[in-house]
């Protein structure tokens, strides 16, 4: 399902630009239609008014909540069915944030996620990523959408713009909270620089070797680390919007001093932050997290060498750990 097919749908059952846009509006920001004059009896055609149940139910039926796991410190991961019988995930996050799907599966394969060893499904529309955030807003408050659960979202780069577009509009989304992340893609650079809603952008880079780095993520587009920085790098100044790169930090695989020594020096004077993500356990994937003192020592070395780093708390430790991982368990149980 497409932003468009509800645009059509809305104009099909006689709304007119203002209509349509309260109810785009209502629908992204999961809000009841305004009130005083713009009350459905007042404000919409008798066609239209008849249609909005049918309306409603059509767009609640784009994404359902199928399942819920709660955790901690505000932290909760759906799994969220989709009209065609698929699921996908999405992450409720500390601070009013949602962490959102762009594909069922993922091609890019990265041998340390869940998502990546079932390869990639299918494309989400663009109404179904929006979705997802209306069904987190239903649930809570939202005001920053990470765009990083299953699924590489320069694969799916014109549904995902376009998702970003009503979200950073009609939405009422800051366009620095929302966050686009990739493996890295040229293709990304340039679009989002054209998009009217220009995202901050968070790249996967796990590794400052490239061979490494492919061997994590094996089908990721061969871009050396030190050319994915400079690419980043002009984006952020052009933005205004310092480059979140994110690394997962894997004991005895990129952990080590030779990294921290590379990543100060790749990132030297960049305007970017360093986010470790301590690895969220996969069942049957033989990697194992660092220790609490080694991975906060990682982030100590980086700042006191003039290097912004943050260790993040994984706030899917206790939601069924890596994305893709609630998806998998539910299947398995009714499968």
């Amino acid at each position: 399902m497409q932003i468009e097919q509800v645009r059509q749908r809305l104009r099909a059952a006689g709304a007119k630009p203002s209509h349509e846009q309260a109810l785009v509006r209502a629908w992204t920001q999961a809000t009841p239609l305004d009130g005083g004059k713009q009350r459905p009896e007042n404000f919409f055609p008798l066609s239209l008014r008849s249609a909005l149940p049918a309306i409603e139910a059509e767009l609640a039926a784009i994404g359902r909540l199928r399942a819920e796991h709660a955790g901690g410190e505000g932290a909760g991961r759906l799994l969220v069915a989709l009209a065609d019988g698929q699921t996908v995930e999405s992450v409720l996050l500390p601070r009013d944030a949602v962490c959102v799907s762009t594909q069922v599966g993922c091609a890019v394969g990265c041998v340390f996620c869940m998502t990546g060893r079932e390869g990639l499904k299918r494309q989400l529309g663009s109404a179904e990523i929006v979705a997802q955030v209306v069904l987190a807003r239903r649930l809570r408050q939202v005001r920053k959408v990470q765009f990083m659960g299953m699924g590489e979202p320069a694969h799916n780069l014109d549904n995902v713009i376009d998702a970003i577009e009503l979200l950073g509009t009609e939405g009422a989304i800051g366009h620095k909270n929302l966050v686009f992340s990739t493996v890295g893609d040229r293709r990304v650079f340039e679009r989002l620089q054209q998009s009217r809603v220009k995202p901050a952008l968070a790249l996967s880079l796990h590794s400052t070797d490239a061979a490494l780095r492919a061997q994590l993520l094996p089908r990721a587009p061969r871009i050396d680390p030190a050319e994915l920085v400079e690419l980043g790098e002009r984006y952020a100044r052009a933005t205004n919007y310092p480059i979140q790169y994110q690394w997962t930090l894997l004991e005895g695989v990129n952990d080590g001093d030779d990294e921290l020594n590379r990543i100060a020096g790749l990132l030297a004077g960049k305007y970017a932050v360093m986010n470790f993500i301590p690895w969220n356990t996969v069942a049957g994937v033989h990697f194992r997290r660092p220790s609490l003192e080694r991975c906060k020592t990682m982030a100590r070395v980086l700042r006191e060498r003039g290097i912004l780093a943050t260790l993040r708390d994984s706030a899917a430790q206790d939601v069924e750990g890596g994305c893709g991982q609630l998806r998998a368990r539910v299947l398995e149980e009714v499968g």
